[in-house]
């Protein structure tokens, strides 16, 4: 029994540092970030309509209008309207790497510390998945201020 949880416990120390590690090379050649949210999109039409704005301020007169500019057909008299923005929902990002690694080391830690602590498993357990927690949301968060989710 002893020998089988040192070796369930060198395995899960082992599948931890195999997924902590980063196989793609960092390269120094300049990064593009896919705009998942939105904001090109955004400050796109945002300029679009200060534009707009201005162009109606300077040739509205005096008194200002809050009607809209719709496009009219004069062979059918019918009123017709056309929007091109859409509403984008944002995607969702999944785990961040920090819950990912503290979720990690906290179950490598709660294996380690039961197994370490012979007297009290229970206690070893606890103390082991709370450092184990710690550390993989250090490590974690570092990688995701490296990839610009925080």
């Amino acid at each position: 029994m002893k020998k089988f949880l040192s070796i369930l416990a060198i395995t899960a120390v082992a599948a931890v540092v195999i997924t902590a590690c980063n196989r793609t090379p960092v390269t120094t050649k300049a990064v593009s970030y896919e705009d998942t949210v939105g904001l090109a999109q955004f400050q796109d039409w945002k300029a679009m309509n200060e534009r707009a704005d201005a162009n109606e301020a300077y040739m509205s007169s005096p008194k200002k209008s809050n009607a809209r500019n719709y496009s009219t057909s004069n062979k059918s008299g019918t009123m017709t309207s056309s929007s091109s923005h859409t509403a984008v929902a944002p995607k969702k990002k999944g785990w961040s790497k920090a819950a990912k690694y503290s979720a990690i080391g906290g179950g490598a830690g709660i294996v380690l510390g039961a197994v370490i602590n012979k007297r009290n498993r229970v206690a070893g357990g606890i103390i082991g998945g709370v450092l184990g927690a710690g550390a993989g949301y250090g490590i974690g968060r570092s990688q995701d201020k490296k990839d610009g989710r925080y």
